[in-house]
């Protein structure tokens, strides 16, 4: 099941979907008599697109996922989610990680920094060497480290830190548009950590600028790491994981 969402997934974010669109409408203009049907194709799939990427659509769909949360909570154990990486040795340790990974290091590190005596879990097949090496290269104690290298997805995760910190009271950072599925999943388990957010993508004061209306690949990331969540939540739904 776990590779069948890794192989669907791709295809139904913005991109694929605008696209699959388009194309199905230029072969209805170009190898079939149904012209009208080609040009609706053709204009949902531009206009969608155009929509996705430009003006504040993006930001409409990243508001209910990235809520405002605490920052200063005075607890010793910090469990800090996976974000994916890209392992190269060649490269700095920094740059093996994907952006939102970046993020939830340096927001882990700096609770780290503001409770001495904390503790720090890192999780994630493959990337939870990469971020704790991050870690150590900020000034985090190599001792006060522990990985769970066996989680493939949130829901892995989740079942993996509950062997590891039974009972204690946990800071959960990650991505802030990921902290709903988490929490759902993590409460599923029967914990409730504190949530600590980091890497908001909707970093807007909500008034309209004359540049939105000029499509970007920012915006589009913006949209499509916003579907994304929103079919992770869908999915786990429908499992029964939350």
């Amino acid at each position: 099941m776990y590779l069948f969402k890794k192989i669907l997934t791709p295809f139904l974010l913005p991109m694929p979907v605008c696209l699959g669109i388009a194309l199905i409408g230029l072969y209805f203009l170009w190898f079939t008599q149904r012209q009208k049907s080609g040009k609706i194709f053709v204009s949902i799939g531009i206009c969608s697109l155009y929509l996705l990427s430009s003006g504040p659509l993006p930001s409409f769909l990243l508001s209910p996922l990235e809520k405002q949360y605490p920052t200063e909570i005075p607890v010793k154990l910090i469990v800090v989610l996976g974000g994916g990486c890209v392992p190269n040795p060649e490269l700095p340790v920094m740059s093996q990680l994907t952006d939102p990974s970046v993020a939830r290091v340096a927001e882990g590190v700096r609770i780290y920094r503001q409770n001495p005596g904390s503790r720090m879990i890192f999780t994630g097949r493959n990337v939870s060497s990469l971020m704790a090496e991050a870690a150590i290269s900020l000034g985090v104690d190599k001792s006060d480290i522990a990985l769970d290298s066996e989680s493939k997805d949130t829901e892995s995760e989740a079942k993996n830190v509950k062997l590891l910190v039974k009972n204690q009271p946990f800071i959960l950072v990650t991505s802030a548009l990921h902290i709903p599925r988490a929490l759902a999943l993590f409460r599923k388990q029967g914990m409730n950590p504190y949530p600590v957010a980091a890497g908001y993508l909707n970093k807007g004061t909500g008034e309209l600028r004359a540049e939105m209306i000029f499509p970007g690949p920012v915006s589009l990331c913006k949209s499509e790491r916003a579907i994304y969540e929103y079919m992770g939540l869908l999915w786990a739904k429908l499992r029964g994981q939350i």
